[in-house]
């Protein structure tokens, strides 16, 4: 509060509760206009529901206030599946700063929500059910009987998520059920109990290739998550123009599909030109810092590596 009172800056409206006037994000920002001898601030009114106002402030803290222990995080994750049971768990995680399965947990230890709710409310708004089945099992057969379908594709047609769906199409090209084991809460499945194959061998080939593309692309995301991870390329403009340049490639094949079937016909000899030059540059970036590993290891490993530039590194 100190700190902010010093800043000789306005200071940004804080949010308030206009039925029950209290301060829903900008606490801090309140005593440090008094600390000013100001008698006033800006203020943005929030008119929903004293509940509705609980998430935005917890929201609000998450995303920019100081930290919220576990313990309070928890709480509040409890506070919100009461007032909320309709969200999903990962939509209450995304506002209390938790993870899905955290969520779940409180929700199971809460003992609240709808009686026999059969759906819940996403992050995105859309509404999915709790038990997803029947659309894994509807997705199943959309894979079976049209192996080339987009992830977005199959989960409209089944009603559930991308994500469900992407782990449906993993399972069969596994030669695995789309459905998941019923078991004890607690319990691992034992490699090999799943063997039941629904997809006919003609579709199959094309199930794998589709399973193989998203396996590496999960592997390159993590390799750029590790390269990022590294101050010698994190901190300084050179490193992080690589990274920028190798995070734009990591797309998921539907959205390279969905940007390839937007390009109008009359553009599409110029677009494969400039792709194909493209690939040609990253050919030659490859065969350059391969020759250039090559030529440090005949150096030897005597000679010292050379601090990281952090000349560009911003100052905090």
């Amino acid at each position: 509060m100190a700190a902010l009172a010093e800043l000789d800056v306005p200071l940004p409206p804080i949010i308030v509760h206009r039925d029950s006037m209290r301060v829903i994000d900008g606490v801090h920002r309140l005593r440090a206009a008094q600390l000013r001898g100001h008698d006033s601030i800006a203020v943005t009114f929030y008119d929903g529901t004293e509940a509705d106002a609980f998430v935005l402030a917890v929201e609000s803290n998450v995303r920019h206030g100081l930290p919220l222990s576990l313990p309070d995080r928890k709480r509040a994750a409890a506070r919100i599946i009461t007032t909320h049971p309709q969200w999903s768990d990962r939509k209450i995680a995304s506002v209390a700063g938790l993870s899905p399965g955290t969520v779940a947990e409180v929700r199971r230890s809460a003992t609240v929500g709808v009686p026999g709710d059969i759906a819940r409310i996403g992050r995105d708004g859309r509404v999915r059910p709790v038990d997803i089945t029947e659309g894994r099992r509807r997705a199943g057969q959309l894979i079976a009987e049209n192996p080339s379908l987009s992830l977005r594709q199959i989960a409209r047609g089944a009603g559930i998520s991308p994500e469900t769906a992407r782990d449906v199409r993993n399972r069969l090209s596994r030669g695995e059920e789309p459905l998941l084991p019923a078991r004890p809460r607690g319990v691992r499945p034992r490699p090999g109990e799943e063997l039941l194959k629904v997809v006919p061998q003609t579709g199959r080939a094309e199930i794998r290739r589709a399973a193989a593309a998203e396996t590496a692309l999960r592997e390159g995301l993590s390799a750029v998550n590790r390269l990022k991870a590294d101050p010698a390329l994190r901190l300084n403009e050179t490193g992080r123009l690589l990274l920028r340049l190798l995070s734009v490639h990591m797309l998921p094949p539907d959205e390279w599909k969905g940007i390839t079937d937007t390009v109008p016909p009359y553009w599409s000899g110029t677009v494969a030109h400039l792709a194909r030059e493209c690939a040609h540059i990253w050919e030659e970036v490859a065969t350059r810092v391969e020759k250039n590993t090559a030529q440090g290891n005949a150096q030897g490993n005597s000679v010292a590596a050379a601090p990281a530039d952090t000349s560009a590194c911003p100052t905090v």
